[in-house]
């Protein structure tokens, strides 16, 4: 498979996709309803050239986005907060018909909200602190601005899990900075595209510097094409080839590629505590989020309590297969994803892991599901133990002390995220500042939307590349900055170089 074709698909690895002409003669991609398992939207291709004119159209429009003072930018972004407020249940409707009914999918237009809102509220002050105007430390006679300029045009490709929210947590500071966005959906979750741009085309003025192309890998090349910088979440294979194709241009490129999230469970813990919180941790959306729980390490003085416990909360999780609204636990978004989780329980199972419960893929009308899995018996030969599983899986590992716990949680490629579960925070801090990931949650999993207003972090390994996308300053990766300099001083004159440091001793 060429690296363009695997540019549609996020967080892991997939196949090739097939494709049809329509009967305009315009390439067509048969999308399948995760819940039925029925083909049931044809998504139209965006040929290179209608891609290369969306490009030249943004970036002639890009200049007076750019030149509007920061207020106006602001009064237009909200403008299109309140078109997202009028379409709010169309957007959750759409999001959940592309994941099978994700329990978030319902919340994506409350939570796009929030994400413009929190930016109507940060970016002044973000860029102001990005800004400088005094004189320079080196040459006090200097006098430096600081000047923030904008990427003329962004490219954002989106993953098919949580794809509206994947795609505006880059877009929509972009468009904050003065950037013109053109933005590629997921082939398998285009649906929300609909109901997203309609709110942005009653705002004009944004409809000018923010629009989509849809297809696959090819399309998502040939936007890599065309652009100034790129945004990508998936996979870390497609990761590097993109990363690979931006060096080729040199261009700048903010990756984020997954996660084996650990979280290490103390001898001192609260089971009840401990094992609510890791069950939500690594089934919330199947399991099927970056930073879900994927490996578990508790002390061996509490292995088997905790174990006894977490399988019994895990039976009673429901799926959501008669009600997407009132389950827990949805359909594989991406049907070849039970496939690799399959793969994975089989090399467990193979290498001696036992499944407690769980650990089957059920199709039921149509839509493939599976209950949240327990295993024991696991070791760090197991592919659920090395590689990104992307379902409700939860190995569970014992540990001895503290620093084979730390041990494990660090025996990976990828350090996205983390938990660390104790009797106290006090017992907690030391272990997790040990831990390398980006994030790391205390006395609980799943905390990463507490960070996104208030810090931004770097993912560890091969979990992402370039600056953060989350914190106020998570804004910057789309200005470049530049000094003006002012002279007040003489100038200096080339004949007197060569007195330059006489007397120095």
């Amino acid at each position: 498979m060429s690296w363009a074709a695997a540019i549609g698909w996020a967080c892991v690895s997939a196949t090739d996709t097939l494709s049809r002409p329509a009967e305009s003669g315009q390439r067509t991609i048969p999308v399948r309803n995760p819940r039925t398992g029925k083909v049931d939207f044809d998504l139209p291709v965006t040929p290179p050239e209608e891609i290369r004119l969306k490009a030249e159209r943004l970036r002639q429009n890009q200049r007076a986005w750019a030149a509007q003072p920061l207020e106006a930018r602001l009064g237009v972004m909200q403008r299109w907060l309140g078109e997202v407020a009028k379409r709010a249940n169309a957007i959750a409707e759409a999001d959940a018909e592309d994941t099978g009914g994700c329990h978030t999918s319902y919340l994506q237009g409350f939570i796009t909200m929030a994400n413009i809102k929190g930016w109507l509220e940060d970016a002044a002050d973000a860029l102001e602190r990005a800004s400088f105007h005094g004189p320079s430390r080196a040459m006090p006679q200097v006098e430096v601005r600081s000047q923030l300029v904008p990427y003329p045009l962004i490219g954002v490709i989106s993953p098919w899990n949580a794809p509206m929210m994947l795609a505006l947590l880059d877009a929509v500071p972009a468009l904050f900075a003065g950037s013109a966005v053109l933005l590629k959906p997921s082939e398998v979750t285009p649906r929300f595209i609909e109901p997203l741009f309609e709110s942005v085309a009653a705002v004009p003025e944004l409809a000018d510097v923010f629009d989509y192309v849809m297809g696959d890998g090819e399309a998502g090349k040939a936007l890599i094409d065309q652009v100034d910088l790129v945004c990508f979440t998936g996979s870390v294979p497609t990761g590097r080839k993109i990363a690979v194709h931006c060096a080729e241009r040199l261009i700048p490129c903010f990756l984020e590629l997954g996660g084996k999230d650990p979280a290490i469970v103390t001898a001192s813990a609260d089971l009840d505590r401990a094992t609510t919180s890791v069950l939500r941790g690594a089934v919330h959306a199947n399991g099927m989020v970056c930073f879900s729980v994927e490996r578990i390490y508790v002390a061996d003085a509490i292995h088997d309590a905790f174990v006894q416990m977490l399988v019994e909360k895990a039976q009673k999780v429901r799926l959501n297969s008669d009600d997407p609204k009132a389950g827990h636990i949805h359909p594989f978004t991406f049907a070849p994803q039970a496939q690799i989780v399959e793969r994975h329980l089989a090399d467990a199972i193979a290498k001696g892991a036992t499944i407690l419960t769980g650990g089957k893929v059920e199709e039921i009308n149509g839509g493939l599901y599976m209950r949240p899995t327990v295993l024991t018996g696991v070791t760090h030969d197991m592919l659920v133990m090395q590689e990104e599983t992307f379902g409700p899986i939860m190995p569970v590992m014992r540990y001895t002390d503290t620093a084979e716990a730390i041990r494990l949680a660090n025996d990976t490629i990828f350090g996205l995220t983390a938990s660390v579960i104790a009797g106290s925070e006090e017992e907690a801090l030391p272990i997790a500042s040990q831990v390398n990931a980006g994030a790391v949650f205390i006395q609980d999993t799943f905390l990463t939307f507490g960070k996104n207003r208030t810090i931004g972090t770097n993912s560890f390994g091969a979990s992402g590349l370039g600056g953060s996308r989350t914190g106020p300053e998570s804004i910057l990766r789309f200005v470049r900055r530049k000094a003006l300099m002012t002279q007040h001083g003489p100038v200096a004159d080339i004949m007197d170089d060569h007195h330059l440091g006489k007397g120095a001793a």
